[in-house]
């Protein structure tokens, strides 16, 4: 099954520094239909004016993942761990049983990024700060896994998170597995997925489907969620 999740339908918080666009329902923005899909509890579409940001504030028991799109963004926590996050980095956050932390524009340009969240397996009892830096490529790139390999960041839940990006009009396939769930976000470009069209901000819901086949006209770039 295939569920759609346009982009203009997403949930909406404006304030004077922050325009965000909630895949799933967050903070005061609630879509019963639109709570989690298994473990996947968060997609919010962040763009944030310079000079401003998320202050300093807490988690608990989440696994938090940035995907920067452009600017920059500095991150500090309670941990001591500091970064600076520029196109094409990734940032994993496990809360454990609580971490502070603060995400702050301090360029000149206003920033944009994907911040997911992720229901861990189970709760922790210690929290951990994970920050790598994907180059373009072709295909897939695997930005998160549930098991160490190829150089991604280890996320305490049985998931993979993968970049894919397709540069020329064509098709490609992804291995979906009928008894795994997943997700689609579409970043850049256009693709058709069985008839359905989603452009840049679209989501789609997967589950009980095999291998996928998505036709791109043009090129695109999304990632894809492979989730229990």
């Amino acid at each position: 099954m295939l569920t759609s999740r346009y982009a203009q339908d997403r949930g909406h918080t404006i304030l004077s520094w922050l325009d965000s666009r909630h895949s799933f329902s967050f903070g005061s923005y609630h879509d019963p239909r639109y709570s989690q899909h298994s473990a996947l509890v968060v997609i919010n579409d962040d763009k944030v004016r310079a000079h401003s940001g998320f202050g300093t504030h807490p988690h608990r028991h989440m696994e938090i993942l940035t995907w920067m799109l452009s600017g920059q963004l500095d991150h500090r926590d309670s941990m001591g761990h500091t970064g600076r996050l520029l196109p094409g980095d990734a940032q994993l956050m496990s809360a454990g049983p609580g971490i502070q932390h603060s995400e702050m524009n301090e360029g000149e340009d206003e920033t944009h990024f994907l911040q997911i969240w992720i229901l861990p397996r189970e709760k922790r009892s210690d929290s951990s700060y994970q920050q790598i830096h994907l180059p373009p490529r072709q295909g897939l790139s695997l930005i998160a896994s549930g098991e160490a390999r190829d150089g991604a960041m280890l996320i305490h839940q049985d998931v993979a998170i993968w970049r894919v990006s397709h540069a020329s009009a064509g098709h490609f396939s992804l291995p979906q597995q009928r008894h795994r769930r997943g997700w689609l976000q579409l970043i850049d470009g256009e693709v058709d997925v069985a008839g359905i069209t989603l452009h840049s901000g679209d989501g789609l819901a997967i589950s009980a489907e095999d291998e996928l086949t998505l036709h791109t006209p043009g090129g695109a770039e999304l990632l894809w969620f492979d989730l229990p």
